[in-house]
């Protein structure tokens, strides 16, 4: 299971097209993953990216990118 300091809050996570903004949803959708499928979690949360995991799919926007200008 996820916990709330593994989530940071620089970070944008988006579960099937919809932004998540209450970390207490992401852990209680962690608890019934497997030990790799949270750690393809918190690998995605550094890194970024779209995947998949129990059927739901997910869109991470890292803290870097947050934080990076787009001009």
């Amino acid at each position: 299971m996820l916990s709330k300091q593994s989530i940071r809050g620089n970070v944008k996570v988006h579960m099937n097209k919809e932004l998540i903004t209450d970390k207490e949803v992401l852990i209680k959708e962690s608890e019934s993953w497997t030990d790799n499928q949270l750690e393809f979690f918190k690998k995605m949360l550094k890194q970024g990216g779209n995947f998949a995991i129990g059927g739901r799919k997910f869109f991470i926007i890292p803290n870097s990118v947050n934080s990076r200008s787009l001009i």
